[in-house]
């Protein structure tokens, strides 16, 4: 039965997004879009603001990312969509399925020079699935319903409406569309059936699963999969903790050794990227399995490529009933790789050497995470040892930037992962150079009274640039920062709380105190700038 509801347009807007599952509202106060505030005030509706509007985007994607439902973010007219097009861009690329509603100057003087006019809709539409300015009151549940829709049709992302002034201030009664159910991607059973059986006669078989696999609420059936078939798992993105660090078959050391011995690579939500060599593993077959036909590679030609619904996939991969090789000395082999890596790894992070290596920060943070702890990254250099040495132990416990590499996530992320997870704990793992970009939401988090601990690597350089600049070139320009730099005064400032740390031995009792506040705290640890993580470089 449908509902009649009358309203002016940020009333009609509210009562579109509860009915899809919208619990709350991520802002930067703007006059366009007073009519949303106005709603969201009377029917107690929680408003958190920010101090720039690229967090609020930020935030809105963390709700949708942790908790798999839609996110929002409301935007003034003009500077305040143009600030969010970074955070649109990231959630667009990471597969999110949130909703940014901007203002937008009055139609009826359009062209005439009004405060902040400009057509959003032609920089948008190029990373979101569904943008439109929605030009009549009447029309806005309608177009709401629709948006979110598009969000969360796989493969799912982000989606924009903007309201010329006088659509969002005007009164309408309307009837309240029916929610429209997002129906399951059905995948070819034939192209299920062929990866099927290249997994199960495969000798050398490893599992890669990304964000989508969380995304998709499709862990348990990635487990199902793999236990059925016997096959190591290894994850990036979201799709870290879907197997907990102590399965059997949970993998995260032995990569290279997997990647350079395995026959078979099953490539599950997430795509053939920079991340995962662009799909190239020497002579390993590869098994691309995505959420939407859009999803599949078009650079390379895998073995199989089953599209749709992961649980379905997984699932069916899982009932296999053909012969199945036998892989217990390979897994074997890879937990030797891992054991030895995880030895390497376990001296590196105890380093007693002052100034401190990054790899001891971490050392001490797993010794004070919870199982369940949120962990951001947000930064180059200093959050990749944050992907070699923190485990999750849990799904949907781990942000990070994703492939767009969109630095200034962190405060956003904090913000959204405080308000889906009130009582867990929340820690930002933030290069130097990332501070610069969302440290005043500091503020935002401290008036709102949204406590989180922020770890801030501090080497005083742009390390994922000095270093090999300085290989390529024997110099190095733009890559450096204020050496020591008091990142915790700043936040005292805000009205947080924090400390810096400069040797080894004090870190253990600093993250504790942090954890302890209750406040937004801010442990400052000055950093070796000559310990640069390897890498290759992924510019190609």
């Amino acid at each position: 039965m449908t509902e009649r509801i009358e309203g002016h347009g940020g009333e009609l807007a509210l009562a579109a997004l509860r009915a899809h599952g919208v619990r709350e509202m991520f802002t930067l106060s703007g006059g366009h879009v007073f009519p949303l505030y106005d709603a969201a005030h009377k029917n107690d509706f929680p408003i958190y603001d920010v101090r720039h509007e690229q967090s609020a985007v930020f935030a809105a994607e963390a709700v949708a990312k942790l908790q798999r439902r839609p996110g929002l973010a409301v935007l003034t007219a003009g500077p305040g969509v143009t600030n969010g097009i970074s955070g649109m861009t990231s959630a667009f690329f990471n597969a999110s399925p949130v909703l940014v509603l901007g203002g937008r100057a009055p139609a009826f003087r359009w062209g005439s020079g009004s405060l902040q006019e400009m057509d959003h809709l032609p920089l948008v539409a190029p990373v979101t699935k569904h943008a439109e300015t929605v030009f009549s009151t009447d029309d806005i549940p309608r177009a709401v319903g629709a948006a979110l829709t598009a969000a969360l049709t796989p493969h799912r992302g982000p989606a924009f409406l903007d309201f010329p002034l006088e659509t969002v201030f005007s009164v309408a009664e309307v009837e309240l569309p029916a929610v429209a159910g997002v129906d399951p991607v059905v995948p070819d059973p034939d192209e299920v059936g062929r990866a099927a059986l290249l997994i199960a006669a495969a000798q050398r078989p490893v599992i890669i699963a990304g964000s989508d696999v969380y995304a998709g609420d499709a862990v348990a059936a990635l487990r199902e999969a793999a236990e059925a078939l016997q096959v190591p798992v290894f994850t990036n993105g979201m799709g870290r903790g879907s197997l907990p660090p102590e399965h059997p078959l949970s993998f995260a050391k032995a990569r290279r050794a997997a990647l350079s011995g395995a026959d078979v690579v099953v490539v599950v939500g997430t795509p053939l990227d920079f991340r995962l060599s662009f799909g190239d593993f020497g002579d390993a077959k590869v098994v691309h399995i995505v959420d939407a036909p859009s999803q599949r590679a078009a650079h390379v030609q895998p073995a199989a490529a089953p599209a749709g619904d992961l649980r379905l996939i997984l699932s069916a991969l899982a009932d296999h009933s053909g012969d199945r090789a036998d892989h217990s000395d390979w897994i074997a082999d890879l937990r030797t790789a891992e054991d030895a890596a995880k030895a390497r790894d376990a001296k590196e992070m105890a380093a007693e050497t002052d100034p401190i290596r990054p790899a001891r920060i971490y050392g001490e943070l797993r010794r004070v995470l919870a199982r369940d702890a949120i962990t951001i990254g947000d930064g180059g250099d200093f959050v990749s040892y944050a992907g070699r040495y923190l485990e999750p132990a849990q799904p949907g416990t781990w942000l990070d930037p994703g492939p767009y590499g969109c630095l200034g996530t962190g405060m956003g992320y904090a913000m959204g992962a405080r308000v889906s997870h009130p009582d867990r704990q929340i820690c930002v793992l933030m290069g130097d150079g990332a501070a610069g970009f969302s440290l005043m939401d500091v503020e935002s988090l401290v008036r709102q009274k949204l406590p989180v601990v922020i770890v801030v690597g501090n080497n005083g350089i742009w390390g994922l640039e000095k270093h090999p600049m300085r290989a390529m070139y024997g110099y190095d320009v733009a890559a450096d920062l204020q050496p020591e730099l008091r990142y915790d005064t700043v936040v005292s400032a805000l009205g947080g709380a924090g400390e810096t740390v400069a040797k080894a031995a004090d870190l253990g009792p600093a993250l504790q105190r942090a954890f302890d506040s209750g406040v937004p705290y801010l442990v400052n640890v000055l950093t070796d700038p000559t310990d640069a993580y390897p890498r290759s470089s992924n510019l190609a």
